[in-house]
């Protein structure tokens, strides 16, 4: 696993089409901008495993 320290407004990129930006940063919590194809499901970590939990 990669990790990494970034600042608001600053982003990373994930191979060409996908960028994910901190937008803000706030007692502890992040906001995240994710810009991907629309064809690429995007889903939060409680609900993926809740999912797994259901198969």
């Amino acid at each position: 696993m990669l990790v990494l320290g970034r600042k608001p407004e600053e982003y990373v990129m994930i191979g060409e089409d996908i960028k994910i930006k901190i937008v803000k940063s706030e007692n502890g919590s992040l906001r995240l901008a994710i810009d991907a194809p629309k064809d690429l499901p995007i889903t939060r970590g409680e609900v993926w495993e809740q999912r797994l939990k259901e198969q």
